[in-house]
C-alpha cells in the first residue's frame, strides 16, 4: 500500500514538473549519491568541499576527469545510480528552465506580463501604426530626459511592435477602463500617460477613467480629432492637457507668415534643431520678474524664454509677459533650447542677482 501510495505520488509529481520537485529531487538525488559513496569508501569524492563540485560535473556528464571513483563499488553506484538518474533530474531541470524561458517570452510578445512593479513611468493608451512610432521616437529623442521605461498599452490583437528597443514594453488590456488592467500597467505609479485611442469616444472615456487614479504630480495628455470633445473633458478634469489637430491655424499661418509651419515642426521636434521644453519653478524661490529669468536662460543657457503658466497643464498661461511681471513659486516656464536644461542646472540663486532686460 506505501509502495503504491509512493508511485502514484511520484507519478504526479513527474507529470507537474515543478521548481519544488526538481529541486526536491536533486537534494534527495545528491543525498542519496553522497550516502552510496560513503558506504563505498570513496573518502576523496564524500568530502564536502570536493562532493559539490564532483557531483556536479559527474551528473552534468560534463566529466572532467580530474576526480573518479577509485573502488569497484564506487564505480558500479556511479554507473548504476548516479548518472542515470542525473541524466534524468538534469533533464527535466533543462525542460523547465526551456519552459519558463518560452513563457516569459511569449508574455513579451504577447503582451500578458504584469507591470505592477514598475514606477515613473510612461503610459501609452492606444496603437496607431504610423502616429504611436513617432510619439515613441519623439519621446526617446530628447536625450535628457528622465530615463522612464515606457508601456504601450492596447487591446489590439498585436504582438509587441517594439521588440528590438528596451525602453519599451507592451501591455495587452482587454479594456482601458478595468480596474484589473490598469493595475497591472500600475496606473497609479505613472508619471506621464499619453491618451490616443483609435476613436474619440475611447479616448475620451479612458482619459476621464484615468483622471482620478493617477497620482497628484502625473500628467495626462489626450489627443481628439474632435474640439467638442476637448471642452468636455476640461469640464470634468483638471489634471487632462487636452489636444486637438490644428491643421486648418497651421495653414492659416503658413499662408499669411510662410515658414510658420516649419517654425512649428520646429518647436515640437526633439530629433532636429531647437525645441520647445518646460520647467516648473521651485518652492521657497520668492518673486522673480521675467526679466531677470529671460536674462538669465539667454546669458547661461543659450535659451529663450517664451510663456508662463500658473498650473501644469497651461489653462493659465501668458505668452510672452512683460519684463516685470512676477514670476513665483510653481509657475512653470516654457523655453525654446537646443537641449532640455535639467532642474538642477539652473541657478536660482543666479537668477535673483540677474539685471532686468
Amino acid at each position: 500500500m506505501v509502495v503504491n501510495q509512493l508511485i502514484r505520488f511520484l507519478k504526479i509529481q513527474f507529470s507537474q514538473v515543478t521548481w519544488n520537485t526538481i529541486f526536491l529531487l536533486f537534494i534527495a538525488h545528491a543525498a542519496i549519491s553522497w550516502l552510496a559513496l560513503v558506504g563505498a569508501g570513496e573518502t576523496a569524492l564524500t568530502r564536502w568541499d570536493a562532493f559539490v563540485y564532483y557531483y556536479v560535473v559527474t551528473t552534468s556528464t560534463v566529466g572532467f576527469g580530474d576526480m573518479s571513483p577509485t573502488t569497484e563499488a564506487g564505480k558500479w553506484i556511479v554507473a548504476l545510480v548516479q548518472i542515470p538518474l542525473g541524466l534524468a533530474i538534469f533533464g527535466a531541470l533543462l525542460g523547465k528552465l526551456g519552459q519558463s524561458v518560452t513563457k516569459v517570452l511569449r508574455q513579451v510578445m504577447t503582451g500578458e506580463k504584469d507591470f505592477s512593479h514598475l514606477d515613473t513611468h510612461i503610459l501609452i493608451f492606444g496603437w496607431h501604426e504610423t502616429r504611436t512610432a513617432k510619439i515613441i521616437e519623439h519621446i526617446l529623442g530628447d536625450k535628457r530626459r528622465m530615463q522612464r521605461t515606457i508601456l504601450l498599452c492596447v487591446f489590439e490583437d498585436m504582438e509587441h511592435p517594439f521588440l528590438d528597443n528596451p525602453m519599451v514594453e507592451f501591455a495587452r488590456l482587454s479594456s482601458f477602463t478595468d480596474d484589473d488592467e490598469l493595475k497591472r500597467v500600475n496606473v497609479a505609479e505613472a508619471d506621464r500617460i499619453i491618451v490616443d485611442c483609435i476613436t474619440d469616444d475611447m479616448t475620451f472615456t479612458c482619459a476621464l477613467k484615468l483622471s482620478p487614479l493617477v497620482a497628484d504630480d502625473c500628467h495626462i495628455s489626450a489627443y481628439f480629432d474632435d474640439e467638442t470633445k476637448v471642452e468636455m473633458l476640461n469640464k470634468y478634469t483638471d489634471n487632462v492637457e487636452c489636444n486637438s489637430s490644428k491643421t486648418a491655424e497651421i495653414l492659416v499661418r503658413s499662408m499669411q507668415d510662410p515658414g510658420s509651419s516649419r517654425l512649428h515642426d520646429e518647436l515640437m521636434s526633439t530629433l532636429q534643431g531647437n525645441t520647445q521644453f518646460s520647467t516648473q519653478v521651485p518652492e521657497d524661490i520668492g518673486n522673480v520678474q521675467f526679466g531677470q529669468l529671460f536674462y538669465y536662460f539667454k546669458q547661461h543657457h543659450n535659451a529663450i524664454l517664451l510663456a508662463v503658466a500658473k498650473d501644469r497643464i497651461g489653462l493659465d498661461m501668458t505668452l510672452n509677459p512683460a519684463s516685470d511681471s512676477l514670476i513665483t513659486t510653481g509657475d512653470v516656464l516654457h523655453y525654446v533650447a537646443l537641449d532640455r536644461i535639467l532642474h538642477e542646472e539652473i541657478d536660482w540663486t543666479l537668477v535673483r542677482k540677474g539685471k532686468d532686460v
